[in-house]
């Protein structure tokens, strides 16, 4: 444990000239380191909401620079520090390791060196990355329709949409366009009330307003605002009083005119835990689905990443990255970081090898094993059949060319043998062999079906 915290003032001395005096103020001297073992570091952080925040923001620096002090390290795993529960009437069972006891009025947050600071609105809205504009942001067809969409809402003067709605897997792109509209919307309209907060923040200050009987001041605060911005309103689910209060809010901004946007990991009315008439209101404006990464988008991502830290990367790098990563933007970006830091660090050029040995741990988390069954399944999709078509003794092309193709895949996607994929087909092996020899063969003569092959993959890895 000493050797740990040795090592903590080490990376904390070189997170403090990577990322300033002030993050590591507000967030990082939170952290406790608790353990160790097999490779896997256990920090201690005192509140969920810290937790979700140093994991968004800061897991991967903070891997980066304690692998510089103890390359053994190869994870982080964060917890919440056990501590005693507040006598205090508890309201939606809400964590009560906010140990925050100053009133609402007075509370402040520190770290706004990055936006301006005009008003008690800025003084408790969520300090924005000045890397998440929508000038760094990739464009591809999974994001275009959220990005023009997203553009539109900051760069109107009227309400574009209201609200909008904009939901997705983790790691998406969801958080950047948030605070990309948010910058905007400083540029070009100043004057104008952005307050942009999480979900689980916003229940923060309710709950404090209603232990110290500041609701007024509470609904003051919220319903003057000109721009309403709720990141992850999924973790509302569950807290009726929360929900209430947040439903009049909504209601009063909409009334005014005023703009609301949201962020969520599901569509509004899959939303669980949430009151109908809530979910009414979330989806009467633009809902935006984010659609995963496609392999493009991907390698687009990785090159800008990399040319924002200023560092040559190998093609093959950059293709190989993109080709094994596709869970999420956020673990892609984590992975070009540690590649490019363990390259500066040892003092070699970045490649293939280093790169494949360097990740062996994420590359085995990111690999998913398709069964014979989805592949069937994705396969019928794609070719508008049917799975029952695959099994048939029809011969034609449109059928027989999918069946080759889903043989193939039922090879190289899963750990079963001739005999057994050619049961799922009522085939026999020799047929499977047949099928396979004929797709590895069209892969390099056939630009459609390589396109088609190496689509059904992407889609079977997500």
């Amino acid at each position: 444990m000493e050797t740990l915290q040795t090592q903590w003032k080490d990376v904390c001395t070189r997170l403090e000239e990577s990322l300033g005096e002030k993050v590591l103020n507000r967030w990082l001297n939170q952290i406790a380191p608790q353990g160790e073992e097999c490779g896997v570091l256990t920090l201690y952080v005192p509140t969920r909401f810290i937790n979700e925040w140093i994991q968004k923001h800061y897991a991967e620096d903070i891997l980066c620079a304690w692998q510089t002090f103890n390359p053994d390290i190869t994870s982080l795993k964060f917890k919440i520090k056990p501590v005693e529960m507040s006598s205090s009437k508890q309201v939606d069972s809400i964590d009560s390791s906010f140990e925050d006891d100053t009133p609402l009025k007075n509370l402040t947050l520190e770290d706004k060196e990055e936006a301006p600071s005009k008003s008690e609105t800025d003084e408790i809205s969520t300090s924005l990355d000045p890397r998440f504009s929508f000038e760094n942001f990739v464009v591809g067809k999974p994001n275009e329709f959220a990005y023009t969409a997203a553009q539109r809402v900051a760069e109107s003067q009227d309400v574009a949409f209201n609200p909008l709605y904009l939901h997705g897997g983790v790691g998406l792109g969801k958080t950047h366009l948030m605070q990309a509209i948010a910058w905007r919307i400083h540029e070009l309209t100043p004057h104008r009330k952005v307050l942009y907060l999480s979900a689980e923040k916003f229940m923060y200050y309710f709950v404090k307003a209603l232990r110290y009987q500041e609701t007024f001041s509470f609904r003051d605060l919220f319903r003057s605002v000109d721009v309403l911005m709720i990141d992850d309103v999924q973790f509302l689910c569950s807290k009726k009083a929360t929900q209430e209060e947040f439903f009049h809010t909504f209601n009063a901004l909409v009334d005014q005119g005023k703009q609301i946007i949201l962020t969520a990991d599901s569509s509004p009315v899959d939303l669980k835990g949430i009151e109908s008439r809530l979910k009414t209101r979330m989806g009467c404006g633009l809902v935006v689905d984010i659609y995963p990464t496609t392999y493009e988008l991907r390698l687009g991502i990785l090159q800008s990443k990399a040319q924002m830290m200023n560092t040559n990367v190998p093609k093959e790098v950059i293709e190989f990255l993109a080709e094994h990563i596709s869970t999420n933007v956020r673990e892609l970006e984590g992975a070009l970081r540690r590649v490019i830091a363990h390259a500066q660090l040892i003092g070699r050029p970045i490649s293939l090898e280093s790169t494949q040995d360097l990740l062996k741990d994420l590359l085995g988390a990111c690999e998913r094993r398709a069964t014979v069954e989805e592949i069937q399944k994705k396969v019928a999709e794609h070719y508008n059949l049917k799975v029952i078509d695959l099994k048939s003794a029809r011969r034609e092309r449109k059928i027989a060319r999918p069946r080759q193709v889903a043989m193939y895949l039922s090879k190289t996607m899963t750990t079963k043998s001739l005999p057994e994929i050619g049961l799922k087909f009522d085939r026999d092996h020799t047929t499977v062999i047949h099928a396979i020899k004929t797709i590895e063969k069209l892969l390099k003569e056939d630009a459609n079906i390589a396109e088609d092959v190496r689509i059904l993959k992407r889609t079977l890895t997500i």
